[in-house]
């Protein structure tokens, strides 16, 4: 493992929990795009929405490595910024979720009752880590 993975493993250790790595995530002000059609406003998903999410979900199903939550979540983000500029971690916590739901990792990410959000030292390219596990209702 290597030093991103190591950092702030205090909050979640046990049986049963799932531990992801994926890329920096977009802004969720990035991954959203309102538009005008006609006479409708409309929310789409943008190009870059996209691509993050065909990505990572493709990554989350690969290390999950057939794992899966199906009742209520517990999760833990940890948050490696790319760069030292300012970063709102909230904006960041939808497009993970958002991926682990399209990996599979569970059905919807409205199972996700515990939400912690911490943020890391730099590293080179950005990551997040990202600790769930099944938790009783």
């Amino acid at each position: 493992m290597g030093l991103a993975v190591r950092a702030g493993r205090e909050g979640m250790e046990g049986e049963g929990m799932i531990e992801l790595r994926l890329s920096w995530p977009p802004s969720v002000n990035r991954i959203w795009r309102n538009v005008v059609l006609g006479r409708s406003a409309r929310t789409l998903l943008s190009a870059e929405g996209r691509a993050y999410f065909e990505r990572e979900a493709m990554s989350v199903l690969a290390q999950r490595k057939d794992r899966r939550i199906d009742g209520r979540a517990s999760v833990e983000i940890v948050l490696h910024a790319p760069t030292r500029a300012q970063v709102d971690i909230d904006n960041r916590a939808k497009a993970i979720l958002d991926a682990c739901t399209k990996g599979g990792l569970w059905a919807d990410d409205s199972q996700v009752d515990v939400l912690v959000i911490r943020r890391a030292e730099v590293l080179r390219g950005g990551a997040a880590i990202v600790r769930a596990q099944e938790i009783a209702a």
